[in-house]
């Protein structure tokens, strides 16, 4: 029985090691080095460069976007985006707002007001002439102006992305009223974390208390994993 358990537990590791590096794969830096600096990334069978901002830390490319992207790029039948509304949380330096465009999507990227420069310009430079809907980018601060900024009423998202979102530890409480606004009732939320710190655990405890949880993908490689989850009915902040 024990040799058993070893075997699986083998077969695990090997697995989780190469879908690591499928993903990872994707990833590309040029030739020769531009006077503008960028990194390459291939998904939807199209090249994306983005641009990184190295003094500020949300205008950097976190592994969990790729996990978000690939996962989503293999999944095109059981996950269409095509015409559907997304909005993405923390979306950084755009990649998951690219790739969800690129296959089809409504999607609107939001984040930090310091980081929207550097957000709009990748998201442009990517993704024109290659979407059916032009992205929509816009400041959210978590938990803050939500009903003013995204009513309930006329904001229905068919799914909410957010990948490496629980790092900001100060805010985590406002980030799950944020998350609890933007669901529907039918709404997923296709969410990747790298774990880190303990308060990232209890955050995923919290969550779902709120949310039916879904684990995706669980790569301990890159200490991270990809959930997808659903609001709880009857349940409020």
């Amino acid at each position: 029985m024990e040799q058993n358990g070893s075997s699986v537990k083998a077969s695990e590791a090997s697995a989780d090691v190469e879908l690591a590096a499928e993903i990872m794969k994707r990833h590309f830096r040029p030739s020769l080095i531009k006077i503008q600096p960028w990194e390459g990334y291939i998904f939807a069978d199209l090249e994306i460069k983005i641009k990184e901002s190295t003094d500020c830390y949300g205008a950097v490319l976190w592994p969990s976007a790729m996990v978000l992207c690939h996962f989503l790029d293999t999944h095109r039948d059981e996950y269409n985006l095509v015409d559907k509304n997304i909005i993405e949380l923390g979306a950084g330096t755009g990649l998951v707002t690219i790739v969800t465009s690129i296959l089809g999507a409504k999607v609107t990227s939001t984040d930090l007001p310091d980081v929207l420069s550097n957000l709009r310009y990748n998201i442009q430079s990517n993704t024109r002439g290659r979407c059916r809907h032009e992205p929509h980018v816009t400041e959210l601060r978590w938990g803050q102006r939500l009903e003013e900024g995204f009513p309930q009423e006329s904001c229905q998202y068919d799914y909410i992305m957010a990948a490496d979102v629980v790092y900001s530890h100060p805010y985590l409480d406002e980030l799950m009223e944020t998350f609890v606004h933007l669901c529907s009732d039918n709404t997923i939320i296709l969410w990747a974390m790298r774990f880190r710190l303990d308060p990232e655990n209890s955050f995923v405890d919290r969550f779902e208390k709120l949310f039916h949880i879904q684990e995706l993908y669980d790569l301990p490689s890159l200490c991270i994993k990809l959930y997808s989850a659903r609001k709880r009915h009857g349940e409020a902040a």
